[in-house]
């Protein structure tokens, strides 16, 4: 089914990425935890502080820039690395940004909220708007559209990256290319390890790999919901994606594969494996993974290797995603303070 492919060259993109990120083999990890561990460094993808949503962005800024547009909307969590991203990327084709923060993280402090992704976003000369709630991904859409409406009026061009799942899912073309370029640089994994969040990579990865023939598992982590409703939401990404491309049931529920073992306490918060996680990486192999989507995903991948799930010797693929400017607005949680 590789024709599925011939189907993205009908969205334009924002060229940020140079060259495919590395892949690496983490030596003292594999030894460590009794697999064969390696790692998709789109840590490295280079813009703005790198991480999995510049090569979404490259769908959606293609977008923006085929419209014309001068401005761009998006919302997200108070340390988004979407929205920074998003910053990162308008600055890039020289429009402007407008990033809208929700409350979606309880009981944070100054630290949270005025360092790490939202220090930079404020580098990169973005507007800052907030929205109160932080479960209400409608709502939240309707205040980035209601503000677009406002800047029309003003004689602007704006362009909306959505969040609710009632849209295209541009952004998991991305992770479409990723798989792509995972497979080329070594295709004999066994098992891959990946956040689950929005769904855009998750789903993205999979359906690439499915698309090129690849059976591999690919194992999601929650980072935000449980496992029943991160199926569900899944699902809806998968249809949604196969509708875009006009290729529909190459994704099976069967191929869903979600663990939310490490999500506790919740999204954006930080427990002790997730903590534990972070420390390891980083004592073993001198990387930094964030504590809202890397460091719970490895956490998870180190559960699925402890509980059997992921078979001893197994060659695994974890996707890390960046995020590491979040680790400074979450010192305490991490250092555990």
């Amino acid at each position: 089914m590789t024709n599925i492919f011939d189907q993205l060259a009908q969205f334009p993109i924002a060229p940020f990425l140079t060259g495919p990120t590395a892949l690496e083999r983490l030596d003292r990890l594999s030894d460590h935890l009794g697999v064969d561990l390696w790692i998709k460094r789109d840590d490295l993808t280079g813009l703005g502080g790198g991480g999995n949503k510049i090569r979404q962005l490259q769908y959606y800024l293609g977008a923006a820039q085929a419209e014309g547009a001068d401005t761009v909307l998006i919302t997200g969590a108070v340390q988004s690395n979407y929205v920074r991203s998003a910053a990162a990327a308008a600055a890039k084709c020289g429009m402007k940004a407008v990033l809208q923060l929700e409350d979606r993280v309880p009981g944070k402090g100054a630290i949270y909220r005025t360092s790490g992704n939202v220090l930079l976003g404020q580098l990169l000369g973005a507007e800052h708007i907030h929205y109160p709630e932080g479960e209400d991904e409608a709502g939240a859409d309707q205040a980035l559209r209601d503000h677009a409406d406002a800047l029309r009026a003003q004689g602007r061009v704006p362009y909306v990256i959505p969040l609710g799942l009632k849209n295209k899912p541009l952004g998991a073309l991305g992770y479409m290319d990723a798989a792509r370029e995972a497979l080329v640089q070594k295709g004999d994994f066994e098992v891959v390890v990946i956040p689950s969040g929005s769904g855009a990579t998750h789903m993205g990865f999979l359906a690439g790999l499915r698309a090129l023939g690849s059976q591999v598992p690919v194992h999601g982590i929650c980072v935000r919901r449980d496992a029943e409703a991160q199926t569900a939401r899944l699902q809806e990404v998968a249809d949604r994606l196969a509708a875009l491309l006009g290729a529909e049931g190459w994704i099976t529920r069967a191929d869903i594969q979600v663990y939310d073992g490490a999500l506790a306490p919740g999204y954006g918060r930080v427990g002790p494996k997730t903590r534990d996680a972070i420390r390891l990486m980083a004592e073993q192999e001198g990387l930094f993974l964030d504590p809202v989507y890397s460091g719970k995903c490895f956490a998870g991948l180190v559960d699925l290797v402890q509980n059997g799930s992921i078979a001893s010797g197994a060659r695994v693929l974890f996707v890390h995603t960046g995020g590491f400017p979040a680790l400074f607005a979450y010192q305490d949680d991490v250092l555990n303070l």
